[in-house]
C-alpha cells in the first residue's frame, strides 16, 4: 500500500474539498461522480461514503470490480492546478448496525499529485 507525503496529506487536509471518485460497471464503462471522503489516519486510507450509499452505482461497481481512482483538486490564481489522484482497491462496508452507514475504502497502491509546492 502506497503512503501520502506530508505535503498530500496537507493538502487533502487543509480544508473540506470535493472529490471524484471513479468506479468501473460491469460493462467496463466508468463512472465518475463527485463524493463527500474523508482520510483515515488508522488505516491510511480514503474512506468515500454518502447518503444512502449502498444503493448508489458506485457502491456497486466497486463491490463488483475493487479497482478505483480517487481525485482531489483546485486551482489558485491565476493558473495554478493542484491536485492529489489515488489508485487503489476498494473495499466496500455495508452500514453497521451503530447507526455507520456504508461507505468504499480506496487502499492507494498508487498516489500523484502535482502543484502542492503553491500550497504555502
Amino acid at each position: 500500500m502506497a503512503s501520502f507525503s506530508e505535503a498530500e496529506l496537507g493538502y487533502l487536509l487543509s480544508e473540506k474539498r470535493l472529490g471524484r471518485l471513479a468506479t468501473v460497471d460491469d460493462d467496463g464503462m466508468p463512472h465518475v461522480v463527485p463524493v463527500g471522503w474523508r482520510y483515515n489516519p488508522e488505516e491510511g486510507t480514503i474512506d468515500v461514503s454518502g447518503r444512502n450509499f449502498a444503493a448508489t452505482k458506485k457502491f456497486r461497481n466497486a463491490r463488483s470490480n475493487p479497482k478505483a481512482a480517487f481525485v482531489v483538486d483546485d486551482v489558485l490564481p491565476p493558473w495554478q492546478p493542484r491536485s492529489v489522484m489515488v489508485q487503489g482497491r476498494t473495499e466496500t462496508i455495508e452500514g453497521t448496525g451503530t447507526g455507520e452507514g456504508a461507505m468504499i475504502r480506496i487502499a492507494p497502491e498508487k498516489i500523484i499529485s502535482w502543484g502542492l509546492d503553491a500550497t504555502g
